[in-house]
């Protein structure tokens, strides 16, 4: 259900469902868990690549044909596993990238939501549809959405449940779309990512994560304790050196 694929600096994540377009089953869900712990632990990764198998779905959301089998005992257990999902992808140390071939809808989106970049093809199809399905977003986007791209736009399409085209979402400040190429647009963002030094990256991630939770003094200081991290390593005593000798620092993530 889930394949690892490592291309030079990026590890690749893919959803392999498409007969059920891509659904988060509990065996998908419990895959990209294992997938995520076993790659946050590979120092070699500079980021990493979620998508989906097929150019039609990048993530249907829910199975429905599971989810009418559970309990509400179950559903409830199973969102806990869910939202455990979207955490680790959202604390990932590494830079993630949402790469949209086909439709994102529902917890799909919500996947995508957790990721640092979204990029999508041209003219695929984005939405929030749970209110049709007489449910709520239950794995984080009436929270993260808002916080993306503020209240009353995430408001239009989560309690509206409708479906937009990718262009629109773009408006939106939801993703990017790549006109010329999911693959190229991809492929030169992965190489922007590989240029910075790994221990950095994370601690900016943290730094973001951490910070805008807080007032502005509390934020600040979790910033230098982010800072002071990467003040001691040999990444930025090679930086240092790359810029005294004209050439590019070779980072090694130490």
């Amino acid at each position: 259900m889930i394949e690892i694929r490592r291309d030079g600096p990026a590890a690749w994540l893919t959803i392999a469902r498409p007969e059920a377009s891509n659904a988060l089953s509990r065996g998908v869900v419990d895959g990209l868990r294992g997938a995520l712990r076993e790659l946050a632990r590979d120092a070699g990764v500079r980021a990493l690549v979620l998508t989906g198998a097929g150019d039609k779905v990048f993530c249907g959301g829910a199975d429905l044909k599971e989810r009418r089998a559970m309990t509400p005992s179950q559903v409830r257990d199973f969102l806990m596993d869910l939202n455990a999902l979207m955490n680790e992808l959202e604390d990932f140390p590494q830079a993630t990238i949402a790469a949209l071939g086909g439709g994102a809808f529902g917890g799909g989106l919500e996947l995508a939501l957790c990721c640092d970049f979204r990029i999508a093809a041209p003219g695929i199809e984005l939405g929030l549809t749970e209110v049709r399905l007489g449910i709520i977003p239950g794995a984080g986007a009436t929270q993260r959405l808002p916080r993306l791209i503020g209240l009353a736009r995430a408001k239009q399409l989560i309690l509206t449940g409708q479906r937009i085209k990718a262009e629109r979402a773009q408006e939106l400040g939801l993703l990017e779309v790549a006109p010329a190429g999911l693959a190229g647009a991809v492929g030169a963002l992965v190489g922007e990512l590989a240029l910075a030094a790994p221990i950095s990256v994370r601690q900016a991630k943290q730094a973001l994560h951490g910070g805008l939770a807080l007032p502005l003094e509390q934020g600040l200081e979790h910033e230098r304790r982010c800072y002071e991290v990467t003040l001691l390593t040999e990444d930025r005593q090679e930086a240092l050196r790359a810029f005294a000798e004209k050439r590019p620092p070779q980072f090694q993530g130490k």
